[in-house]
């Protein structure tokens, strides 16, 4: 069954007029929805008139078209590649609102590697407490990166020789 001519011609200039009516409101594709008052309400009840939009024209975006910089930076991310190394970037810097303030004092994440991230604290103590908390943290790591970006959280304690209190040694 081939579509009729006429009934295509038709749609294509249904579709420019309600792209011409939301372009007119302000709402543009990426865009944060406005709250809507009555007033808005009214004037959306009015059609657009048939003369004043054109079966030729269609908003689509093209290459060159000017972009928000966050879709661009998005863009070029993908295509890179790069969007996990920025999104654990990200992490890097977020850290105490990622894990708290009071942990984010005494640890400090070192590296990301093949969905392994290596974290460092100031004492064995300290990182006993990561160790324990390795499955919260795991978890608010997926809601800011997303699920399987971070698999397993390796914990390093304090490097050099451990403390040796008092005098007497047994070996």
């Amino acid at each position: 069954m081939r579509p009729d001519p006429e009934r295509a011609r038709l749609a294509a200039e249904a579709l420019a007029r309600a792209r011409a009516d939301a372009w007119a409101r302000g709402d543009r594709p990426g865009a944060p929805r406005r709250p809507q008052n009555q007033a808005q309400d009214s004037e959306r009840e009015q059609p657009t008139p048939a003369a004043a939009t054109s079966s030729s024209w269609l908003a689509r975006p093209r290459r060159d078209d000017p972009q928000p910089l966050t879709a661009a930076v998005g863009g070029l991310l993908s295509a890179r590649g790069w969007r996990e190394r920025a999104a654990v970037g990200a992490v890097f810097g977020h850290w105490p609102e990622i894990v708290g303030p009071q942990l984010a004092l005494h640890t400090k994440p070192e590296s990301f590697d093949a969905g392994e991230l290596t974290v460092s604290a100031d004492s064995a103590a300290w990182a006993t407490q990561v160790r324990l908390m390795a499955p919260q943290i795991l978890k608010r790591l997926a809601e800011e990166l997303g699920h399987n970006t971070v698999r397993h959280i390796r914990v390093n304690g304090p490097s050099g020789p451990p403390r040796r209190p008092g005098r007497l040694r047994v070996r």
